[in-house]
């Protein structure tokens, strides 16, 4: 996507607006399962190699789409997260140890998919040194190495007290890409709204989080990403100042969707945001120069995160 003069348009939403903790979501948001080939083909490569996927542990509503059309995104460094974040349906428990051959399962598995673009990201390691920064890096230079054109995008947590060290760790993996590799994505998600982080990311801190884009960005050969999830209880001003900080970082991929309650034990529903508020949020991207934007109900990080190689 590119820039965009259009014009932010206000829309009566008044019939968006959903009471906490409902359990019937509007006609807007459906989704299904995945079929074809390119599904069972992906959901084998995974099985096989051992591997997780934020597909399956963060209950993604796309799962069905993105599988079918043979991509996934890889989680890393297991299963176990060492937060609980109020909205994340990944467990929360003492992590294993780190497997150290993950990487080299990993680029069988994209070898299998056949994959152009893949997607890394992982649970949060609180407990570890560099944060899992090392497997990351590894699984970057061995899959760089197994096809220089590939298309890889991190999405990673926010490295809480070794940041520096693990921007220097991924840095170093990109050290010897040529010009012609494409462009390093790194994600990392602000989720939502400052106001909201002492309930939906209580170990998390804004200011933390977008230092690590604004690093990241200023490396050479690496595009920053970032996503919101909306419907907690933010008004339109605060997302629109989290776009703002966002840009002024340095960030050019930017993903808002719809928040949708993994389970009764997680934060409810605060309100389902009309897809015609999504649309001004999208254009509102566009006239704040980010090259790319999808804002949606079902849009997620890594959705379609693939067409970013496309002009």
């Amino acid at each position: 996507m590119t820039c965009s003069s259009k014009p932010i348009h206000t829309v009566d939403l008044s019939a968006a607006v959903a009471a906490p903790n409902a359990t019937r979501m509007p006609a807007w948001i459906r989704y299904g399962l995945g079929q074809g080939t390119d599904y069972g083909q992906t959901a084998r490569a995974i099985q096989q190699q051992a591997l997780h996927t934020v597909c399956e542990e963060a209950r993604c509503p796309n799962r069905g789409d993105c599988w079918s059309a043979g991509t996934a995104t890889i989680m890393l460094l297991g299963e176990r997260c060492t937060r609980a974040c109020g909205f994340c349906s990944v467990q929360t428990a003492k992590p294993l140890p780190v497997d150290l051959d993950e990487p080299t399962r990993v680029v069988e598995a994209v070898q299998t998919m056949g994959l152009r673009y893949v997607v890394l990201t992982s649970v949060t390691r609180d407990d570890l040194e560099d944060g899992g920064a090392a497997i990351f890096a590894d699984c970057v230079k061995r899959l760089r190495i197994m096809n220089p054109g590939l298309g890889v995008e991190l999405l990673t947590p926010d490295f809480h007290r070794c940041q520096d060290q693990a921007i220097e760790i991924v840095a170093a993996a990109l050290e010897h890409e040529t010009n012609q590799a494409p462009k390093l994505v790194w994600g990392h998600n602000m989720e939502t709204v400052p106001r909201l982080y002492r309930v939906a990311r209580k170990a998390a801190s804004y200011e933390r989080s977008l230092n690590l884009l604004r690093n990241a960005a200023a490396l050479p050969g690496v595009e920053a990403k970032s996503a919101m999830m909306l419907g907690l209880g933010e008004t339109e001003a605060e997302i629109l100042q989290v776009m703002t900080d966002l840009r002024e970082a340095g960030v050019q991929r930017l993903v808002l969707g719809q928040y949708l309650r993994p389970s009764m034990k997680h934060l409810p529903v605060e309100a389902y945001i009309h897809p015609d508020q999504f649309e001004k949020y999208e254009n509102h991207a566009r006239d704040l120069g980010f090259s790319w934007a999808k804002c949606s109900p079902l849009a997620r990080s890594s959705y379609h995160a693939e067409e970013i190689q496309q002009p």
